[in-house]
């Protein structure tokens, strides 16, 4: 697998992908980091100059306050551009860090730039990537504020399960989601003791069976039901961008 080989996966899943397109893409310089659970991959107030794409391993965009606690405002999965916008707004007002033990590939924003320049369609798409990351974030907000505890995690389950899927990185009905149940609870916004209880709660309804870091979904239609999940922020019909 290449470092972009996640990205590819995401982006056909959109949109037809030409050879001009998949060679731009294989032909960006990219430079590979490894970082540990909770290491912080990119830092508030920095001005990056280039741009992190996930290879490996999830990661989080993450707003933290004066006394020490923080919540995660995004989580990004290998295919996953976090940090794209950077490449207009330049200075970041939030952190990225690495939820679990992660691979990174970095690209300057001066091959980005050029991509920009050179292919119209990527532009699209990228810019694409970005579009649908913020309809996640108001998916987030919505959930926050209009969803008990249970059906929130179930619609954040079915959520990860299907942009892992058009990742490529779901084996059947299974995933793996290598992040500890702290770091469940800043996502969710719950304390650590009401995540412990909702992920309880979830087994229970026998729609999810989850140990350590492995989830099986057993119906996921079912799961969807449950949670009232419409795909339709995630937009994963594949038609001209």
């Amino acid at each position: 697998m290449t470092p972009i080989s996640p990205l590819l996966h995401t982006l056909a899943r959109r949109d037809r992908i030409s050879a001009k397109d998949r060679t731009i893409l294989e032909e960006l310089p990219f430079g590979i980091r490894t970082y540990r659970r909770e290491e912080e991959i990119i830092t508030a107030g920095s001005r990056p100059e280039q741009s992190c794409l996930v290879v490996q391993g999830f990661t989080a965009r993450v707003n933290s306050f004066e006394d020490g606690t923080r919540q995660v405002t995004g989580l990004y999965i290998p295919g996953d551009f976090v940090d794209l916008h950077a490449l207009l707004l330049r200075t970041m007002d939030h952190s990225v860090v690495a939820l679990s033990p992660c691979v990174a590939a970095f690209t300057s924003h001066r091959d980005l730039r050029r991509v920009v320049d050179q292919a119209p369609h990527l532009t699209r798409l990228f810019w694409l990537t970005t579009v649908i990351d913020a309809a996640i974030q108001r998916t987030w907000i919505a959930n926050y504020s209009r969803r008990p505890s249970l059906l929130h995690l179930a619609h954040f389950v079915c959520e990860i399960y299907l942009r892992l899927e058009a990742a490529g990185m779901v084996d059947g009905d299974q995933f793996d989601l290598d992040i500890t149940q702290q770091q469940l609870s800043e996502v969710m916004g719950l304390s650590p003791v009401h995540m412990n209880r909702t992920v309880q709660k979830l087994r229970q309804t026998q729609l999810v069976s989850w140990t350590g870091s492995r989830v099986h979904i057993a119906d996921f239609r079912a799961l969807a039901r449950f949670a009232s999940f419409d795909p339709l922020y995630l937009s994963l019909s594949r038609e001209p961008r």
